[in-house]
């Protein structure tokens, strides 16, 4: 039979929301009690979740889309069950309702970790494996952030991009392509598919290491007792150990206009099946850039506009002018030192960004706006300053020491939350060290050779000091450069853009640090950062055979340049 889902409840009782995310595909198979929308309103969040399980046939809503109480959003071919309505944070508001009271439960276990993202997992499988019993909360999916919203599915879109480049430029490597196109809903098919493979993943490897999974909502009430709203029932838990691995969330700007349809945020560009003529990223950060090269990829017109002086300006000067110069070179339009005032609406689909620019006003007009400007750690609700958890002097993220301990000696806290270094590999690094150092082994956490990778186009891939960090901090130093184009594999790839450089102590040859920009720089950073982690010199580079025709080989010619003795470059 045909179902029609209606949004009959918004929230916080609104009569008009925001579509924030779409799960379900056309043609997808759906089950009763799966996600099918997320919407915003009056700064409540709400999941609708299926009442049928069956096909989707129709989708009559996009992301972003402003609907009404009762608007049809889409048709399921199928059987129709009980609806169940959820907010965000998993607890069923609407099924409570029809229940006089929850069944209530109490477990005890050896360590809590609250947050299945790429810190709150990888501790509880690193405990488990050292025999700890583990209950893991999630009031979401696992995988968290990373795996849902941001490193895996920006990369399944920055490969579809990188693949219809390729297309387009067949006749360069002597093929023929005729009639290239894409179509974005397969491309966000993809995307959903390999998320979802590598979400299964993490499910079959908790099940084995038998870590119970609890879905809902965490507070803690005391320093050993964590209370979980679930849809069906709320329990309390007895821990011995609790890590808070909560993660990060969005930042809105105050800025005039930011309600309207028009504008989306990283989470809602991942669900756009439609691409937009032109689109306006505020914002020329890691997750602004890789979106610009993403869409400007597809063929958008792509507009950055970045409060700082340059782009990237975690990167090295250097860095920051090519990325910029290979970024206007593909089409993408940057106004630094910038400030985007507010954002208008017009009579038609289009918006217009009002932004300001040495001391004048200017505009931009776009289909979409996308906010880019960065994530702030989710400690809200979760009652630590209640219990006595001490937060950062900025009130942002949770203090802990280099143990990944918080103020209270049993309670723990890693990744985003704790607003160090807000990379999933780190979250997952800091995952161990808490865990080995509640399991009795003496563990600190060490963030001078942490890898940073950006996925534009080419990538960039960093770790250590940067050439102006090591002068600043009294170095003297040797800087070896080597251009990817004098390699010999990325020509035979067509990839000849970026340089390679390393960063040494100028007396002894250790390595301080390095940088990347060209085609396979985020896999060729893990040498580098092994490199800087174990105080390796660049005769130790040097001493190390490479194989041949590799882009590993800029790595050997970058120590030897160090040294003034590149073999296939002659230096300006």
């Amino acid at each position: 039979m045909l179902i029609k889902i209606t949004a009959d409840q918004l929230p916080g009782e609104a009569q008009e929301a925001k579509i924030t995310r779409i799960y379900p595909q056309v043609g997808e198979e759906i089950q009763a009690g799966e996600s099918l929308v997320d919407m915003e309103a009056n700064k409540q969040r709400m999941t609708l979740s299926s009442p049928a399980a069956g096909i989707v046939e129709e989708l009559y809503v996009d992301t972003g889309q402003i609907i009404k109480k009762g608007q049809l959003l889409l048709t399921v071919q199928g059987e129709k069950m009980e609806v169940q309505t959820t907010s965000q944070t998993g607890f069923n508001y609407f099924g409570s309702m029809l229940k006089t009271e929850k069944e209530k439960t109490t477990l005890q276990t050896d360590l809590c970790i609250i947050g299945a993202g790429p810190g709150g997992y990888v501790a509880a499988i690193r405990a488990a494996q050292m025999g700890s019993r583990v209950i893991l909360i999630e009031k979401d999916e696992l995988g968290g952030t990373c795996l849902n919203w941001g490193c895996i599915p920006t990369k399944c879109l920055v490969r579809s991009a990188e693949v219809y480049k390729t297309l387009q430029s067949a006749a360069d490597y002597g093929c023929s392509a005729e009639k290239i196109n894409f179509s974005m809903p397969a491309v966000m098919a993809r995307k959903d598919a390999v998320v979802k493979q590598l979400r299964q993943g993490i499910e079959i490897l908790l099940h084995a290491n038998k870590i119970q999974v609890l879905k809902g909502s965490a507070r803690l009430l005391d320093a050993r007792t964590v209370q979980v709203q679930g849809q069906q029932q709320e329990r309390s838990i007895k821990a011995d150990h609790l890590i808070i691995a909560t993660g990060s969330r969005i930042v809105d700007p105050r800025i005039p206009g930011i309600q309207l349809k028009q504008v989306i945020n990283s989470d809602m560009a991942l669900q756009m099946t439609s691409l937009p003529r032109k689109m306006v990223i505020v914002g020329g950060g890691v997750i602004g850039m890789e979106f610009a090269f993403i869409y400007a990829g597809f063929g958008v017109e792509v507009s950055v506009v970045e409060y700082a002086e340059e782009i990237l300006m975690n990167c090295d000067q250097d860095i920051c002018r090519e990325i910029h110069r290979i970024a206007e070179q593909k089409g993408i339009k940057i106004y630094s030192e910038a400030r985007v005032d507010a954002i208008l609406s017009t009579e038609g689909q289009e918006c217009i960004v009002v932004f300001n620019q040495a001391e004048e006003s200017k505009f931009l007009a776009a289909d979409r706006v996308l906010m880019a400007v960065g994530r702030q750690p989710v400690t809200e609700g979760l009652g630590l300053e209640e219990i006595g958890v001490q937060l950062n002097e900025d009130r942002r993220g949770i203090q802990v020491n280099e143990r990944m301990q918080t103020s209270i000696p049993n309670i723990y806290a890693i990744g985003d939350v704790t607003n160090q270094v807000l990379l999933a590999h780190v979250a997952s690094a800091q995952g161990i060290v808490a865990v080995e150092n509640i399991m009795g082994q003496e563990r600190s956490m060490n963030y001078h050779a942490i890898p940073s990778t950006i996925f534009t186009d080419p990538e960039i891939g960093i770790v250590g000091l940067s050439e102006a960090m090591a002068v600043e901090q009294g170095y003297e130093i040797a800087v070896g450069t080597f251009p990817i184009e004098a390699n010999g594999k990325a020509l035979c790839q067509g990839e000849s853009q970026g340089f390679i450089k390393i960063i040494s102590e100028k007396r002894s040859g250790r390595i301080l640090g390095a940088a990347i920009i060209g085609s396979h720089a985020s896999d060729l950073i893990a040498e580098l950062t092994l490199a800087v982690n174990k105080q390796l010199n660049t005769q130790d580079i040097i001493d190390t055979i490479h194989a041949h025709p590799t882009t590993a080989e800029i790595i050997h010619e970058a120590a030897l340049a160090a040294r003034g003795q590149p073999l296939h470059f002659i230096p300006r």
